[in-house]
């Protein structure tokens, strides 16, 4: 017998030898009690205390549930506050003035962004509200007050707002006249600026 076939015998030993040897441990393996509470190697081993929550029975006696259907609110939820009051928009402004050097008041009409002279003072408002009738009163007004000086130049001493309930709040500070807001108007019988010069 040549070499060659020596080693081939002998590699067929060694291959049937560890053959037999794998079936023999594939058929303890097939042959091995399964334990049904044993986890396998894809699950973890839970903990003997560990409870599995149930699910919640689902009721099939409930009708589906209607994509379109509007909620109904919650009896618990607190009600919108109450939307504020709209403030009215005037086209006439009313002013009341002093001369403090001989004490006369004077009450003028002025429209608004039109300017009307007081002594030495202009005034110009620019914007008048006012509440409705059923809240509280609260006037108040955007003005400008400009001084004519000596030298006939103009020289703006008041930019602001003028409150009628308030006429201290923001006051025109000059020497000799006071001016302040009384209130705001729809209609005056003076007439507008516009009319006055077609006139």
């Amino acid at each position: 017998m040549s070499i060659f076939s020596r080693i081939s015998i002998g590699g067929l030993t060694v291959a049937a030898t560890a053959f037999a040897a794998f079936s023999i441990a594939a058929a303890q393996t097939l042959e091995a009690p399964v334990d049904p509470g044993a986890p396998t190697e894809f699950e973890a081993p839970m903990a003997p205390e560990a409870q599995v929550e149930p699910e919640a029975p689902v009721d099939r006696a409930a009708p589906p549930l209607d994509p379109d259907a509007t909620l109904e609110p919650d009896a618990t939820v607190a009600p919108a506050a109450p939307a504020a009051p709209q403030r009215i928009t005037n086209p006439v402004a009313e002013f009341a003035g002093i001369d403090k050097i001989t004490g006369r008041i004077i009450t003028f009409d002025v429209y608004i962004d039109e300017t009307v002279q007081f002594g030495a003072l202009q005034v110009t408002p620019r914007i008048c509200y006012s509440q409705p009738q059923t809240e509280e009163p609260k006037t108040d007004s955007f003005v400008e007050v400009d001084e004519i000086t000596l030298d006939r130049k103009i020289r703006r001493i008041f930019t602001g707002w003028m409150f009628a309930e308030s006429p201290g709040l923001n006051a025109v500070e000059h020497a000799v006249y006071d001016v302040w807001l009384k209130g705001c108007k729809q209609k005056s019988e003076v007439p507008a600026p516009d009319a006055a010069k077609t006139n």
